[in-house]
Order: C-alpha cells, then sequence, then structure tokens
C-alpha cells in the first residue's frame, strides 16, 4: 500500500513536471522562432540628399537595428526591380536579408512585429507618401494619421495598421 502510493506521488510529479515544461515549450516556440532584431541588416535605398531617410534610419538604429545605405543612380528602377508598385512608395526602401521590404516612414514596433511572425506571401510593409509625424518626418507637434500596408507577392495589399496618433508609433 504504501509503495502504491509512493508510485502515484512520483508518477503524479513526473507527468506534473512534464506538463509544466510542455506549456512552456509551446508559449517560447514561436519566440525561438523570430529573428533577433541584433541580427538584422537592413539594405536602406535612398536618395543622397534625401534628410528625411537619415531621420527614419537614426529611429531604426536607435531601436537596434543596423543599416548598409546606398544611394542608387536610379531609385525608381530600384524599386520597381523589388515589386515595388507606385502607389506603394515613397523616399526610401529598406530591405533585409531574408528579402522583405521595408519602404517607406514605418514605425520600428512595427516592422519588429511583422518579422516576428511573416505573413504567408508577404513581401513586406509599406507607408506610401511621407505622412507628417512618421518617424523621420517630425515636424514639431504636427501629425497626420496614415496606414502601414501589408503588401504581398502576388500584387495586393491590405491595412496592416491605422496610426490615428503619433502615440501609437
Amino acid at each position: 500500500m504504501i509503495k502504491d502510493t509512493l508510485s502515484i506521488r512520483i508518477n503524479f510529479r513526473r507527468h506534473f513536471f512534464a506538463s509544466i515544461l510542455g506549456a512552456v515549450a509551446w508559449l517560447v516556440a514561436p519566440i525561438a522562432g523570430a529573428q533577433s532584431i541584433e541580427d538584422v541588416t537592413l539594405n536602406v535605398y535612398k536618395s543622397e540628399t534625401c534628410g528625411c531617410c537619415e531621420g527614419w534610419i537614426d529611429h531604426m538604429t536607435e531601436n537596434g537595428y543596423h543599416s548598409n545605405i546606398f544611394h542608387p543612380s536610379d531609385l525608381n528602377g530600384v524599386k520597381a526591380e523589388l515589386g515595388l508598385k507606385p502607389e506603394w512608395q515613397s523616399c526610401h526602401t529598406a530591405v533585409t536579408e531574408n528579402g522583405y521590404l521595408f519602404e517607406g516612414h514605418i514605425p520600428e514596433k512595427f516592422i519588429a512585429q511583422f518579422l516576428a511572425n511573416p505573413p504567408a506571401g508577404a513581401l513586406g510593409l509599406a507607408v506610401p507618401g511621407m505622412p507628417i509625424g512618421g518617424p523621420g518626418m517630425e515636424m514639431g507637434n504636427r501629425f497626420t494619421p496614415y496606414d502601414i500596408l501589408l503588401i504581398n507577392k502576388d500584387g495586393s495589399s491590405e491595412v496592416f495598421a491605422s496610426i490615428a496618433s503619433a502615440d501609437e508609433q
């Protein structure tokens, strides 16, 4: 009887700890697959004279990203080669080693969110144009609401996030 009780306790403990370890593994698995920001290098294509692009690069650097900066003579040609439609375009394009594109003044937190779990078929994110108040486009307290688009390899796009205020960036 004592031996049976001891056996039940040992089996209970084994199953209890195995369940705990399984739950921890299940919770950590998505994080383990995510790319660390320290490992992300952005190849940024921009005009040599664009100051707002430099502001966005500074924003990314402050948040732990590394950038290689390129000044192609035909920036629009580079964008076309990458598959960026004119309606998605802004002043600069960043490309990761994995080939994901980040067009325009996208706040870092949304890039991190995208890279942690890239949607199937995604090409990247875009903030078309140059909305006032976005990273690199700061102008005092002025702010223009904007959408961040999820752009897909099939040429479609949809709203990834809507930014209604500077605090949401």
